[in-house]
């Protein structure tokens, strides 16, 4: 029992600890005013939770989905639409969705949640089997690539919404549409060729996903601009 305790605490450790870095990363690109600590706390649970309805909704997936690439699709599609669900469930119509850029911030912040507990479970394995140094070498890559991946990600959906701050009717829409389309292409595209060649192409791969990251920072900029004006 006390054995079984202890892999999940080193493995929450690993899984944890990397989000909380990203998280910092992001908030402090912010800058100005910062949103309580307090409802980023709860939008980052709110992110973990979120790995327990995905999780049967991407077995579903797997067993009613024939197609391998259609199934990726499937899969980041759900987990991209249910973190943004879990975000406006708790911030929609509330004074705390008052800029541009706290959309980013929310979504990132649930993203990052996300991804702490789904490292969690994927490092049980190997930790349990006693493989230290497997654990923390997929620990390390999972600290580069897919913690960083879901910030991204929903990074896009969110600075997309933030865009549209100003907008309104199918205009907005349309971008929120955007937003998800590239947050699914870019989670679809890490995760199929990060499964199909067993990681052996992952320079390849983690260098689309820096230009992503890139991408996502530059924006990020323009949104802080935004909500100082």
């Amino acid at each position: 029992m006390t054995t079984n305790i202890t892999i999940w605490e080193v493995a929450f450790a690993l899984g944890l600890i990397p989000s909380l870095l990203w998280l910092w990363f992001w908030l402090r690109e912010e800058k100005g005013k910062k949103e309580p600590s307090g409802l980023l706390a709860i939008c980052f649970i709110l992110g973990m939770i979120c790995v327990i309805f995905v999780l049967p909704i991407e077995k579903f997936i797997q067993s009613n989905v024939s197609n391998y690439q259609y199934q990726i699709i499937g899969w980041a599609s759900a987990e991209e639409l249910i973190k943004y669900i879990a975000v406006i469930l708790v911030l929609y119509k509330t004074c705390y969705l008052n800029k541009p850029i706290d959309w980013p911030i929310f979504l990132i912040t649930a993203a990052l949640g996300f991804a702490a507990l789904e490292n969690t479970l994927f490092l049980i394995k190997p930790l349990s089997l006693n493989q230290a140094t497997v654990g923390l070498l997929t620990g390390n890559l999972r600290f580069l690539g897919s913690t960083l991946l879901h910030a991204v990600s929903s990074g896009f959906v969110g600075i997309m919404a933030g865009l549209s701050f100003y907008l309104s009717g199918f205009t907005k829409k349309f971008y929120i549409l955007i937003g998800f389309i590239l947050a699914i292409a870019l989670h679809s595209v890490f995760n199929f060729f990060i499964m199909e060649n067993n990681g052996s192409n992952f320079l390849q791969v983690f260098a689309l996903l820096w230009v992503a990251t890139i991408i996502n920072l530059l924006l990020f900029e323009k949104l802080r601009r935004m909500s100082i004006n």
